[in-house]
């Protein structure tokens, strides 16, 4: 449940400091000065909308390192971290990426896949899912998360992020001016013509509102990820059966629970419902693979 959760959390946080400081330097005087200018603002909404989704990209790699403590593997201390990077080198050679850094960190059984790029990348895997899973199935979910990374999932999300956001701060502003204008209309303020303190509380409230909306677009797609990556999981190891053992191995554990910034890009993740959940139920992924 890693990799989007934290990406949204990382992306929400970015945007309302970026609102914030356009408010301080007066951005927002200038996109009212002379009434609410359409074309203006949506250029204004898609620039930081894009910008906050692409930082959060860039940040992605070295939030998910600092949020589980995952220790990245350069030499390869025993048996058991040579073999991993051996597999991730094997499998990412045959899915067409650069080697991605392979990490391990403390928790329960479960795994993630993060970064800004095929070319830059993390895999990461729990102690947990080491010590209850054997040899086939431990590869078949580094498999997994290989394909996440070769399907180019986070840039992808990115650019749904940045449509969804973009929308949400051009909507916010809209409405925020129109409530601007409507507490003006008794106070009668001539001669300011800059957006008031309602403008500027209406649209945090309004991104914050709309961002926990337009996460579930995000959400739906993370869902559907996860089908494409259990698939390719099954073309980079030749069969289906060894995802289809793993996943019947985390049905019988306690999966662990990723940080909540991170929950969408681990192998297997909880979920507040159908809506916001970040993964299929095991039984529906399973279900798909047996007919692959």
């Amino acid at each position: 449940m890693k990799r989007i959760v934290l990406f949204l959390v990382t992306n929400m946080a970015i945007m309302l400091v970026l609102s914030i400081t356009a408010s301080i330097l007066g951005v927002n005087k200038f996109l009212t000065a002379n009434g609410l200018n359409l074309g203006v603002l949506l250029a204004f909404a898609a620039v930081m909308g894009f910008g906050g989704s692409f930082i959060s990209l860039l940040m992605s790699k070295t939030m998910a390192k600092w949020s589980t403590g995952a220790h990245v593997i350069e030499q390869p201390q025993g048996p058991t971290e040579q073999w991993l990077v051996n597999k991730v080198s094997q499998l990412s050679t045959k899915a067409g990426i650069a080697m991605p850094e392979v990490a391990v960190y403390e928790g329960e059984p479960n795994a993630f896949a993060t970064g800004p790029s095929r070319n830059n990348s993390l895999v990461a895997v729990s102690t947990g899912l080491l010590q209850s899973m054997s040899e086939d199935e431990v590869e078949a979910v580094l498999a997994h998360e290989v394909a996440h990374i070769a399907n180019g999932d986070m840039v992808t999300l990115t650019l749904i992020q940045g449509v969804v956001n973009t929308f949400v701060i051009f909507i916010s502003r809209i409405i925020a001016y129109a409530v601007d204008q409507f507490m003006r209309k008794d106070n009668d303020e001539e001669g300011n013509s800059g957006p008031g303190v309602a403008y500027f509380v209406t649209s945090v409230v309004c991104e914050i509102l709309f961002g926990f909306l337009a996460s579930l677009i995000v959400m739906y797609f993370s869902r559907q990820r996860e089908f494409r990556a259990d698939a390719g999981a099954a073309y980079l190891m030749g069969s289906s059966r060894p995802m289809i053992s793993a996943l019947h191995r985390l049905g019988g554990y306690q999966t662990g629970e990723l940080p909540k910034e991170l929950a969408a890009s681990g192998l297997s993740g909880g979920s507040i419902g159908a809506l916001l959940a970040t993964h299929p139920s095991l039984e529906e992924r399973i279900q798909r693979l047996q007919s692959v």
